[in-house]
């Protein structure tokens, strides 16, 4: 293929590379549904034809959405040593509703703050940069071209059929700036009339060579450990009232867990009350864990009201609580740039309805639901003593690489969630593969054949080392971040450290992770964080294989072998300690 070389994953393209540099991470054609869900094409007529100097791929496929109503459309990529062209003609069966049908283009989230030219639908040439800090709202509208710079290599990005805008997809810990079909500023759903055809096209030009070496992947990944960056946070559970009636049967698990903070989540707003405080208060008020009720409210008109018939339960149970977090119901859903808000009560009388009815209680706010919602709705900082917000990796995309690729993400919203709170105790979680909560549908979608699907309520990974290795890699990239408390799963259920054939994997890592919770930390660099990374604390550092493939690790003198997905402590730190 020369200089330019892709990957062909399910009609879509990933990973396009310039000499070992990734300089699109993908190109995808998408329909979305009503509520988000992607529309699984079912391809036909697929050939491949390669030669020395053009390979073309062709293919055909049909969509259909929820209600049934059908798609079809057919694909083109004809692809040289320099370009690539991915064009596709779509035509609707039936009315066809849907939020989104088009392309979307990756740009690896690497890219942060770099030089972007960006042309626009009337012709006007803006000269930006990628955003550093996370972007709430679309950094770039009416995007026709997009032209970066990237290791020596100039990279052209051409757009056509439609209106593309693009949004900053780090606020869901996506590893990448979106560039999608459609803006949002438009209605949605919208319906696609039956008989209607529609045309886009995406065209990538590269010159140049790359300044950096490809790398084989075969090297050994080297561990070094740098200066100090502060001691490592509580770790904790979150505990729904199942997990805590639950708590008898795996006490003894839970004691050696040995992690130093509960979240108890109450959904006031769904007539949960005092049966379920009360379950809380059997089960976990003898536990030395620091405890906080998470508190969803209906969010009404009169929060006083509303807190005080909770603080009232809570007395009733004989709940011992040492923090409460609340969240009004409104804002559960997510509040794209340019839509309306919903019907809500300032944030501040909220917080102050909290602090009336717990009085002494410190009191925590932000968001009940991931980074993007709170950076589109930043809390009063007077009010609360502490923020917290939660993440989720599947949100758009869940194969495996796409979920790994997510913790790039993360330093990135760190950074940028605390250039919103300041000094503020930063309080991360609850942080799981499987979504517990969908802002932007119904609900989290039912996975009952433990498929590998975006938004899915429960994931097949949380059984095995995958949830392990991602647990440690997460917790690898909060580093600079100053975390108060970093709260992984539940205790049981389909995102517990539990299940049903007992201790998962991941019950090891939490495990792991809690024994180093107030340690002194240092920075832990890798020479390739995609295959390896290492988290120094306490006088120890684990390395975590984030790849399917068996990893030799350098760490000082001494190897360290890494099964696919696993993680060790490095032995000699002694050693690893004299590598900066």
């Amino acid at each position: 293929m020369g200089k330019l070389s892709f990957e062909l994953v399910e009609g879509n393209l990933r990973g396009l590379r310039v000499g070992g540099v990734e300089v699109i991470r993908a190109v995808q054609y998408l329909v979305r549904d009503s509520g988000w869900g992607t529309m699984i094409p079912q391809i036909v007529d697929l050939s491949v034809s390669e030669n020395a100097s053009v390979a073309e791929v062709r293919y055909k496929a049909r969509c259909s959405s929820p209600d049934g109503a059908r798609l079809d459309y057919e694909a083109s990529i004809v692809a040289t040593g320099n370009s690539l062209d991915f064009s596709v003609t779509a035509c609707a069966l039936d009315d066809l509703k849907t939020n989104r049908l088009g392309f979307c283009v990756l740009h690896p989230a690497a890219l942060a703050g770099a030089g972007l030219t960006v042309e626009h639908g009337d012709g006007r040439v803006e000269r930006a940069c990628f955003p550093d800090l996370i972007e709430p709202s679309q950094p770039f509208t009416d995007i026709a071209e997009m032209i970066h710079e990237q290791d020596g290599i100039t990279v052209i990005c051409r757009l056509s059929g439609d209106s593309f805008e693009m949004e900053d997809q780090r606020n869901w810990s996506d590893a990448s700036y979106k560039t999608y079909v459609r803006p949002l500023a438009k209605p949605w759903p919208y319906v696609v009339p039956a008989g209607s055809v529609d045309r886009q096209s995406v065209s990538i030009a590269v010159a140049g060579q790359a300044d950096c070496p490809a790398g084989g992947g075969g090297e050994p990944v080297e561990l070094t450990m740098g200066a100090s960056i502060g001691v490592m946070p509580r770790i904790g559970l979150v505990l729904t009232p199942e997990d805590a009636r639950a708590m008898a049967i795996h006490r003894a698990a839970f004691s050696d867990l040995g992690v130093q903070d509960l979240l108890l989540s109450l959904a006031a707003h769904r007539g949960e009350g005092l049966a379920e405080l009360a379950a809380f208060a059997h089960g976990v008020n003898d536990l030395p864990q620091r405890r906080t009720l998470e508190c969803v409210i209906p969010g009404g008109e009169d929060p006083h009201a509303e807190l005080r018939d909770v603080a009232a339960q809570v007395a009733d149970a004989g709940l011992k609580l040492d923090a409460i977090a609340v969240y009004p119901a409104p804002d559960l859903m997510s509040t794209p740039p340019g839509s309306a808000w919903p019907p809500c009560p300032a944030l501040a009388d909220v917080y102050a309805a909290a602090r009336a009815a717990f009085p002494g209680l410190p009191v925590g706010g932000g968001t009940f639901a991931y980074f993007t919602e709170l950076n589109r709705k930043h809390p009063p900082l007077g009010s609360v003593d502490f923020v917290s917000h939660a993440t989720c990796p599947i949100v758009h995309a869940a194969d495996d690489l796409s979920v790994m690729q997510s913790l790039e993400a993360i330093p990135a919203i760190l950074r940028s969630g605390r250039a919103i709170i300041g000094d503020k105790p930063y309080r991360l979680g609850p942080v799981t593969i499987a979504m517990r909560h969908n802002p932007y549908g119904a609900a989290a979608k039912a996975n009952p054949e433990g498929a590998r699907i975006p938004m899915a309520d429960e994931d097949p990974r949380q059984d095995g080392a995958f949830a392990a290795a991602w647990t440690i890699g997460y917790a690898a990239m909060t580093g600079a971040a100053r975390l108060d408390t970093l709260t992984f799963g539940a205790l049981t259920g389909p995102r517990g450290v539990i299940g049903e054939g007992g201790r998962r994997p991941v019950f090891e890592a939490v495990k792991a992770l809690a024994a180093l919770a107030g340690a002194a930390r240092h920075a832990c660099g890798s020479s390739a964080p995609q295959r390896v990374v290492g988290l120094a604390a306490g006088g120890r550092v684990i390395a975590v294989n984030l790849t399917a493939a068996v990893q030799t690790v350098r760490a000082g003198s001494g190897l360290l072998t890494l099964e696919p997905f696993a993680f060790a402590e490095v032995q000699d730190f002694s050693a690893l300690s004299g590598c900066a």
